[in-house]
């Protein structure tokens, strides 16, 4: 259904729903015609129809409830009093409006031959001009062909009959020619041809949100059903446990389609406000919305009102400049401000894109050191991404002149924890003179989601499903190859790729449980990847999620709870609190296209060499990372040796091979890089410290060739040396 069908559908059903009520105002006006509340309403009512169907281009119906309106505003103003005769053309008109309705929703207009608009406009205007009688009921449009054609809904029918009677009880003589008898039509098709007002009703929104609460409950208690009866030989009541579960899971499916919303309902105001603040600004913008038929629930459409007007207002004001300013940087006079939703990983994902002047990070550290919201030995440590985030801290604004748009410094921060209490997040991306890229996460649902039951210490805890990514598990050789320690800290390796570990038991302040296996949920939330090692994992199942008490409100690793099968309560874990708990910060992707630039992408590990001086080596080379004490280093001849795996493992320092100053003797442990050749002989690449791994499309550049160094690259927007492995293995040599 494209746009204007949506539009014209939501106006029949809300103009039928007031054409039933004016019936019955109108008959109450008639025994109360000094009531202005009434009078009032009927305006309002009148007025709502008018101006809509002007703007769908409905000219017949905009004529007759114009003319219609100026009757009911000289009611009301007390120039013209209410009669019986008044009563009668004021209902004809309305009588006149449901046929044109049903007019419309049969042929999308309400151009009709047979619907006689001309006549009731003309004894309307006579009513106005009183030199003309009210029409009788000889001429009334009402006939039982047109009270059948619209039928109304089921549960007003008394009322509405009612107020018929009461309508026509000063019989009028009968109509000259009597209208032939509707013909018998089966049930079915009378089915078939049910009107759009009667294919919808009015629900209270608390009735609705009581009804998903005891949806929910069901759920919890088709959960503890469930898991009694597998323990059971008794088939009957297996097959009932079985038969509840599916009626359950259908009856849950169909009650949450009953809060779900399109995203396009909260989008049809952002072109006013688009054009206000363009005018207001001195811009020229061109709104773009995509994905407007996107649903989530109806609390989060709410929660997210504010936080997205204020992401559109910030694009306007901050991103996309005068059109002065665009043309002499070479763009378009007019800015582009893209509205985009979709579905990714069981989330609605809303991305807010300007093509304006972007975000200089060099502009943010600057003012954030100022205002004291870092110092300058943090700045010259944090990466862009941790820089532009600065933008999210409370009272952080680079505009000096504060309007009534923005430089208040409230607003950012604010965005992101009203987005982050809604179990979503938002994240930046962002180019000088490209402009930016605001991306706000936000689950589906918030009372019932899918999720993975795991247990430490005794007790259960539930992962949301949209955050897990896999499940692996290691034992005995394979646990110590993949499972390093990295200053201190353990690291997982998995397919070429290393990830930070979190121990559950140690996050929880439990007893840990040494093993010879161990099993890792690795869970995502955005591009924040780590592995979480639990003791047990159970099964997936749809759990409703219980807000927590407030006691446990400052613990951001919980978003909720829930209620087990076995009646135990189980906590469900804040995968993006867990991260920012245990200080796990996301993997920096260096922003290069690689179908651009024609590179391939490669995986690197970012080291440290030399007093902050950066080099990177294919991940793929790397065996493993250790680290040892100086006084495990030993010599044979000239060259630096370890006692390693009942082995001996040469060493080379990576500095001094890449010609810098060697500055790893400085430190209490040296790390090492583990390199195995093609021929398995193992060699040791003494480093500073490991500072990150990338995947990146890095265009190497030939200004640092050298003995040791394929070339340079910008990666994580610094030079880095790129490490030429062959050349520096060669340095040991082979019966080393």
């Amino acid at each position: 259904m494209n746009d204007d069908a949506e539009i014209v559908q939501e106006f029949l059903v809300e103009s039928h729903e007031n054409l039933d009520q004016l019936d019955r105002d109108l008959v109450e006006l008639e025994q109360q015609p000094g009531s202005r509340e009434l009078l009032s309403s009927i305006f309002r009512t009148i007025h709502t129809i008018k101006g809509t169907s002007g703007f769908l281009a409905f000219n017949n119906l905009e004529a007759l409830t114009h003319v219609g309106e100026n009757l009911l505003s000289r009611l009301r103003d007390g120039s013209i009093q209410m009669t019986g005769d008044t009563t009668e053309v004021l209902l004809q008109m309305v009588d006149t409006v449901r046929l044109l309705l049903a007019v419309v929703e049969a042929t999308a207009t309400d151009a009709a031959d047979d619907v006689d608009v001309e006549s009731v406009v003309t004894a309307i205007q006579g009513v106005l001009d009183g030199d003309a009688p009210a029409p009788t009921a000889e001429t009334a449009p009402t006939t039982p062909e047109a009270t059948e054609v619209v039928a109304p809904i089921e549960v007003e029918v008394t009322v509405l009959a009612e107020s018929a009677a009461v309508a026509t009880t000063p019989a009028a003589p009968a109509p000259a020619s009597t209208p032939a008898p509707a013909p018998d039509v089966p049930a079915d098709e009378i089915e078939e041809r049910r009107g759009v007002a009667d294919s919808s009703v009015r629900v209270d929104i608390d009735l609705l949100d009581s009804l998903v609460q005891l949806v929910g409950e069901l759920v919890l208690t088709r959960n503890q059903v469930m898991q009694k009866t597998e323990l059971l030989e008794d088939i009957e009541l297996v097959r009932a446990a079985q038969r509840l579960d599916l009626v359950a899971s259908e009856l849950q499916e169909s009650v949450m389609k009953t809060r779900m919303q399109p995203i396009g309902q909260m989008w049809s105001k952002m072109p006013r406000i688009v054009r206000d603040l363009s005018h207001q600004l001195g811009r020229q913008v061109e709104l773009e919305m995509e994905g407007h038929d996107t649903e989530l629930d109806r609390s989060l459409l709410e929660a997210l009102k504010g936080p997205l007007t204020h992401l559109v207002r910030n694009s306007m004001d901050h991103g996309i400049e005068r059109p002065a300013d665009r043309a002499a940087a070479g763009k378009s006079e007019t800015g582009r401000l893209l509205l985009r939703a979709f579905h990714e990983s069981g989330q609605v994902v809303v991305e807010i894109t300007d093509d304006g002047k972007g975000i200089d990070p060099a502009v943010i550290g600057e003012v954030g050191v100022q205002r004291g919201v870092i110092t300058r030995d943090q700045l010259a440590r944090m990466e862009t991404r941790e820089v532009l985030g600065l933008i999210f801290r409370p009272g952080f604004s680079t505009v000096a002149e504060v309007t009534n748009v923005s430089g208040r410094g409230v607003g950012m921060d604010v965005v992101r924890t009203n987005i982050e209490r809604i179990g979503g997040s938002v994240d930046l991306a962002s180019q000088v003179g490209q402009g930016t890229t605001v991306r706000v996460r936000i689950p589906l649902t918030l009372a019932i989601i899918p999720a993975l039951v795991v247990g430490e210490g005794g007790e259960k805890y539930a992962i949301p499903q949209a955050n897990l990514v896999e499940l692996v598990r290691f034992e005995g050789e394979d646990l110590q190859r993949n499972v390093v320690t990295i200053a201190g800290a353990p690291v997982l390796r998995l397919r070429g790729h290393l990830l930070p570990l979190v121990s559950l038991a140690e996050a929880l302040g439990t007893d840990q449980r040494a093993g010879d296996s161990v099993t890792v949920v690795v869970l995502q939330s955005d591009d924040i990847r780590f592995g979480l090692c639990v003791d047990e994992v159970h099964d997936t199942q749809e759990i409703v999620v219980k807000p927590i008490g407030r006691q446990l409100k400052g613990l951001s690793m919980y978003a909720g709870a829930t209620i087990m099968g076995d009646g135990r309560v189980a906590l469900i874990f804040d995968v993006a609190g867990m991260a920012h708990t245990q200080s796990i910060g996301p993997v920096a992707q260096q922003p290069v296209d690689a179908r651009a630039t024609g590179v391939d992408h490669v995986a690197l590990l970012v080291l440290e060499v030399s007093d902050g001086r950066r080099a990177a080596l294919p991940l793929k080379e790397v065996s493993r990372l250790e680290e040892f004490t100086h006084e495990m280093v030993e010599h044979s001849g000239s060259r630096e040796v370890v006692q390693y795996r009942d082995g001996i493992l040469p060493l080379v320092r990576l500095a001094p091979a890449i010609g810098l100053p060697d500055s790893s003797d400085h430190q209490d442990q040296i790390s090492v890089v583990v390199h195995e050749g093609s021929d398995g002989r193992l060699v040791g690449i003494v480093i500073d410290r490991v500072l990150d791994v990338v995947d990146v499309a890095a265009a190497m550049n030939d200004v640092g060739l050298r003995r040791g160094v394929l070339g340079t690259a910008v990666v994580q927007d610094r030079v880095t040396d790129l490490v030429d492995l062959d050349a520096v293995v060669a340095l040991t040599p082979v019966g080393a």
